[in-house]
């Protein structure tokens, strides 16, 4: 329990650092949304993410499952999309427009992947001292 909690708070971290960069590298057509939300409203962002991926992203993908597979997996890029521009929607002071949720959520994606090959790496290292 103790590592799904750590792995959790890993995720939120670097899930808002993640829309920190994604914010000042697509822009939002506002003046310096990512100086004026704040590190609190990007920190807020990310758990919002983070909530919304675990929960509603599973749902998502199952009543999206024939546009995915019909398009080859690509139609996984709206649905990560979707997710960020939900989050962005919820959280106050950062917004988005849904292209620009889509490279958001392309860049989402990397970030947890890398962060989900890393734990995974760890695990294993830390099976084979045992």
């Amino acid at each position: 329990m103790k590592r799904q909690f750590l792995v959790f708070l890993i995720r939120w971290v670097l899930n808002s650092l993640g829309l920190w960069v994604a914010v000042s590298l697509f822009g939002t057509g506002y003046e310096n949304t990512a100086v004026t939300a704040g590190a609190w409203g990007f920190l807020m962002a990310g758990l919002i993410f983070s909530i919304i991926n675990t929960v509603l992203k599973p749902i998502a993908v199952i009543f999206s499952l024939p546009a995915i597979l019909l398009t080859l997996g690509l139609f996984m890029l709206v649905v990560n999309g979707l997710m960020v521009y939900i989050s962005l929607k919820l959280s106050p002071g950062i917004s988005m427009s849904f292209i620009n949720s889509i490279l958001t959520g392309m860049l989402l994606s990397l970030v947890n992947y890398i962060v989900s090959a890393a734990l995974e790496l760890r695990q294993t290292t830390s099976a084979r001292e045992i």
